[in-house]
């Protein structure tokens, strides 16, 4: 029976509501905060999903046999995770300050910050070390899901409207064309990803002038996560704001300026808060290694450009990665035409939309998006930002309801841009597929879900909502795929091994050796990463980073050690006296096609040296004379090269400049004339070692005893010195050079090492009576009489204070790059200790930065309270 309705009086008096039960809330008000829950639940399952659907079809890790770990996600990303859980589980040398397995001693703590902040990456600590390459995976997996979770909360803040159709366009962002592309290998930038939804309900809060603390909090989260991506999620809606705020309606002057102080100063004290992050990467990024120069050589053209705006693809071309999906893509070409948004809304929305879209592609705005510097690979690492704005555009679209002719309208000119881009390398048949099929049916979707509420029931929207979000699903999990396949089809793209059978093999073999810190143990030339030693332990030579100290790769390439990347990627030692300076008791080798543990002899971490160094041997440019002035020892003879056959060279200064000559096709065994290249000899004692130091050389040289391939260009890759065999009972050295091209030579390219005068160098050293390495600290007990100064196998970077018995800490100095500290006469302890700078100004600032959250957060609750303390007339 249908209720009775109200009289007029009935309905006049006031109605009496039970209160709900204490303690419990009210059953309406679950219900919204169910709904307002589940909204962000599902964007999140639906994201997640559709990507671990897509890796499922294509075989990849974890849910196939196919690696992830294709160039940094490989060489840098799985290695630093696996040094987070040494430190998480208390078994890495040195801490959070210093890291003594890479780069024979660095700092760390920049790396930290950088690489490992995401706070989903804190979830390697749960499982085995061996298993690394899976919490790097959920890494970026949690970062999809929760960015596209708080993306739909933030456009339930950008305009009211259904949660469901909120997440299945956040779907859109959480897999949007930079994660599949760009971000998937980077596990640092997807915090890029949330960082952006994160500031935008922060700003947000601006506006309604409330939660000025929490919208700090949220700043400084985003900050901490990845500084790198969150100042470009903070600049983007940093001009979303000024959209909002200027398409306002008229009249309101003083609510924008009083919104935009409350986001300035809230932005300021946010990132205030996270200064250390700041001030220890920008200082150790100064001390860094320059990276190599970067041009930017010309924009995209304006169609390939558009064409990344249509899904399934991946262009041969550098461009900005920016598709959202089919869905969000009809909306925004439909945004235009929807005249339930003023007009001021939509001019002021595809303005913000085309003037990032022209800054990613014009270089001044790309040095502002980057830093003031452009990037060491693609430039268009701020991509996200736009595919996020794109899809609050498709959401203010879709919250009017547009009608089913200005959904037409918007399907017209998504079909007018894929006929224009049909032969844009972006575009592929998964493109055709989605934009075909998918637009078509994602069109009958919402024009369906638009129509008035009068001309549908329920279940009616039920049901398409439901064959919309499977279209969303299905949509994605083929975008990633697609993306995925043709990506992977690239040999640039192979992947690296990481954590393998093989290489744990090899990280047990490794401990079994360890004597740390009385020597050093190094897993050697890189054959597994570009981080072998963060990989595999020990404590090696091998370091790549953003942040390889610029007096680490110098001091080690002019020692010997070869490099990658304009030292940006240092390399272990591979000749005898360059471990023996940098105390490599044992050490593994690449040679005959298995890696192989050897011994070799060693100086001590620490030296005691009573005088100055003595004069060394040959011309002190040279490799071998800066190796025996740090071991205070003449070990070489250091003879000229003379041609002796082949291809003739051209003196020049300081060496031979060499005409072309590659291998024949024969290889190196084809006799004759054929073989050339160009002879040299020299002279020197019997049963020496041949060692040949050619930095910047590329082509093949052949030596008494073995061959050495050199991959030399100046200044961006340098060869490390190495060994080439025996010299003969003769005491003739031959060597053969085949270069790449016109290649020059040192004229002192060979260095004889005698093993007998090694063995006795380093057997002279005096090292400490006890050493002890302790995270960032080292603590020497010297030997009696110890005078002079000590020297340590560790490069002189910036940071390290030591004190002598017990007296005041000053900055060591440096003896051929490096540690040096003097001794006076008969000192007998010697300690330590590494501070990265800029760490004590950054805690500083940010001990400011949250006294004054706290004043303001005290302030708010002093207000609040008077304001609901009655007053006296209400009292009486």
């Amino acid at each position: 029976m249908a209720p009775t309705p109200a009289t007029p009086q009935e309905a006049a008096r006031p109605q009496e509501v039970a209160p709900p039960r204490p303690g419990r809330p009210h059953p309406a008000a679950l219900r919204g905060a169910l709904r307002r829950l589940g909204a962000p639940w599902l964007a999140a399952v639906l994201s997640m999903g559709a990507y671990c659907l897509a890796l499922a079809l294509h075989g990849s890790y974890p849910l196939g046999p196919r690696s992830r770990a294709v160039n940094d996600l490989g060489n840098q990303f799985v290695p630093f995770h696996a040094r987070l859980w040494d430190l998480l589980h208390g078994t890495a040398n040195g801490d959070l300050y210093f890291n003594w397995s890479s780069g024979y001693g660095v700092p760390f703590l920049a790396d930290f910050f950088t690489y490992l902040m995401n706070p989903f990456s804190w979830l390697v600590g749960l499982f085995p070390r061996a298993l690394a390459d899976f919490p790097v995976f959920l890494v970026t997996l949690a970062s999809i899901g929760l960015g596209a979770a708080l993306m739909t909360v933030f456009l339930g803040l950008l305009h009211p409207g259904s949660g469901w159709l909120r997440a299945l366009l956040s779907v859109g962002y959480g897999l949007c064309g930079w994660v599949l592309n760009d971000g998937y290998a980077d596990p640092m930038w997807m915090w890029g990803l949330v960082a952006l939804p994160l500031v935008g309900i922060a700003a947000d809060w601006c506006v309604r002038r409330t939660r000025w603390v929490a919208g700090t909090l949220l700043v400084a989260l985003a900050w901490a996560g990845n500084f790198y991506t969150a100042a470009m999620a903070t600049l983007a809606m940093a001009l979303v704001l000024g959209v909002r705020l200027l398409t306002a309606p008229p009249g309101a002057r003083g609510v924008r300026l009083r919104a935009a102080g409350r986001a300035a100063a809230m932005a300021a004290v946010g990132i205030a808060l996270t200064a250390p992050v700041l001030t220890v990467s920008l200082l150790a990024s100064r001390a860094a290694q320059p990276a190599p120069e970067v041009l930017y050589r010309h924009r995209p053209p304006p169609l390939y450009q558009l064409a990344q705006l249509l899904p399934g693809g991946h262009g041969g071309s550098p461009a900005p990665n920016i598709f959202i999906g089919v869905p969000g893509l009809l909306l925004v070409a439909a945004f235009p035409f929807v005249r339930a948004v003023p007009p001021r809304v939509r001019i002021g929305w595809y303005a913000l939309a085309a003037g990032v879209a022209v800054s990613f592609v014009w270089k001044p705005t790309i040095l502002l998006w980057h830093g003031l510097a452009l990037p060491n690979g693609s430039p268009y690492r701020a991509a996200f930002v736009l595919s996020g704005i794109l899809v609050m555009i498709s959401w203010l679209a879709l919250a009017h309801r547009p009608r089913p002719r200005e959904l037409a309208a918007g399907a017209g000119l998504v079909a007018l841009l894929a006929v224009s881009c049909r032969d844009q390398g972006a575009a592929s048949t998964a493109t055709w597929v989605l934009v075909a099929g998918g637009g078509a049916a994602t069109l009958a979707a919402l024009a369906a879900l638009t129509v008035p509420s009068g001309a549908r029931t329920d279940r009616t929207r039920t049901a398409v909502t439901a064959a919309l979000t499977g279209t969303v699903l299905l949509g994605s999990a083929y975008t990633a795929f697609s993306v995925t396949a043709v990506r992977d089809r690239i040999a640039w793209f192979r992947p690296k091994t990481t954590l393998t059978p093989a290489s744990l093999a090899v990280r047990a073999g490794l401990a079994g050796r360890a004597d740390w810190p009385r020597s050093r143990t190094d897993p050697g030339p890189h054959e597994f990463a570009n981080n072998d030693p963060l990989l595999l332990g020990g404590e090696g030579g091998s370091y790549y980073s953003s942040y390889v100290p610029a007096v680490t790769a110098r001091t080690l390439q002019a020692l010997g050690a070869g490099w990658y990347m304009r030292g940006r990627h240092t390399l272990s030692f591979e000749d005898p006296v360059g471990r023996a300076v940098m105390g490599v008791g044992s050490y593994l080798s690449a040679a005959h096609g298995r890696l192989t543990a050897y011994r070799a002899p060693h100086a001590p971490l620490l030296t005691v040296r009573d005088g100055p160094p003595p004069a060394a041997g040959g011309e002190p440019s040279t490799v071998f004379a800066r190796q025996e002035r740090l071991l205070g020892a003449a070990v070489y003879e250091v003879p000229r090269l003379t041609p002796a056959g082949g291809a003739v060279p051209l003196p020049v200064r300081g060496g031979w400049l060499l005409p072309p000559a590659p291998l024949p096709a024969g290889g190196p065994q084809v006799a004759g004339p054929d073989r050339a290249g160009t002879v040299f000899t020299a002279r020197c004692a019997p049963g020496g070692v041949v060692v040949w130091s050619a930095p910047w050389f590329a082509g093949r040289v052949d030596g008494p005893g073995g061959h050495v391939e050199g991959a030399g260009k100046y200044d961006i890759t340098a060869n490390a010195a190495s060994e080439l065999g025996r010299v003969p009972a003769d005491g003739k050295v031959t060597v053969r050079v085949h270069g790449q091209g016109w290649q020059v030579v040192p004229g002192r390219a060979v260095g004889c090492l005698s093993p007998r005068r090694l063995a006795a160098a380093v057997g002279a050293l005096r090292g400490p009576r006890t050493l002890t390495a302790d995270g960032h600290r080292l603590t020497a007990r010297l030997p009696r009489g110890a005078a002079g100064r000590a020297v340590l196998a560790v490069p002189a970077v910036a940071g390290w204070s030591c004190a002598v018995d017990g007296g005041p800490s000053r900055a060591p100095a440096s003896d051929g790059g490096l540690l040096a500290v003097p001794l006076g006469r008969g000192a007998g302890r010697l300690s330590c200790a590494y501070v990265p700078p800029g760490l004590r100004p950054g805690l500083a600032v940010s001990g400011a930065a949250g006294l004054v959250l706290a004043a303001v957060a005290f302030g708010g609750r002093l207000r609040g309270r008077s304001r609901l303390r009655p007053s006296k007339e209400a009292r009486a």
